[in-house]
């Protein structure tokens, strides 16, 4: 239960990070400020967080044989295959997300206008696959933690996150990608 536990605070903790992030990249892509500290100062914190909730995730699944039969309740486990395949696209999103910035401007400077539809759209995906996951871990987290035991709160906690990370998607998304095509295609 240790485990699961830690897990739940570093998923928790995660979700405030991203959310700082988020915002902080709002702030940069509409002021088009760009700070390398204070990217950094939201970055790393959110880098250390999600790898030690991502680490404590993968070791209940494999070592507490945690949700195995996922067949055998599947409207009650909806959740839970969302959130696993959620997290398994973080991954391989996230290797593109890192490298955005330098690919748009390749791409731009090849004129492969194609490739930079392709990374507008992976980033987009990236920031809904995010918003997914955090929406629905967060009241798992709370319930592992004993934070939420009525049923009612949860239905409420994942109605005010999901509204929330929603929000925060379309306004992150909307500014970066904005930004973006501002910075690269000088509109």
């Amino acid at each position: 239960m240790i485990l699961k536990k830690t897990n739940a605070v570093l998923g928790l903790l995660s979700s405030i990070a991203v959310v700082v992030h988020m915002v902080y990249n709002c702030f940069s892509y509409f002021t088009f400020y760009y700070n390398p500290a204070q990217k950094l100062a939201t970055s790393v914190p959110l880098m250390v967080l999600v790898c030690g909730h991502a680490i404590c995730g993968m070791s209940s699944v494999f070592l507490l044989g945690d949700g195995t039969r996922l067949d055998l309740y599947p409207q009650k486990n909806r959740k839970t295959i969302i959130q696993r395949i959620s997290a398994a696209l973080i991954f391989p999103l996230l290797i593109v997300h890192l490298k955005t910035f330098e690919a748009l401007k390749s791409c731009v400077e090849s004129g492969i206008w194609i490739g930079f539809a392709i990374l507008l759209l992976l980033q987009l995906l990236f920031y809904v696959i995010i918003t997914v996951h955090t929406s629905v871990s967060f009241s798992k987290a709370c319930i592992t933690l004993g934070l939420l035991v009525d049923e009612k709160r949860v239905r409420l906690t994942d109605r005010i996150v999901w509204c929330v990370m929603t929000a925060l998607l379309m306004v992150t998304s909307f500014a970066v990608v904005r930004g973006q095509l501002s910075m690269f295609l000088h509109i």
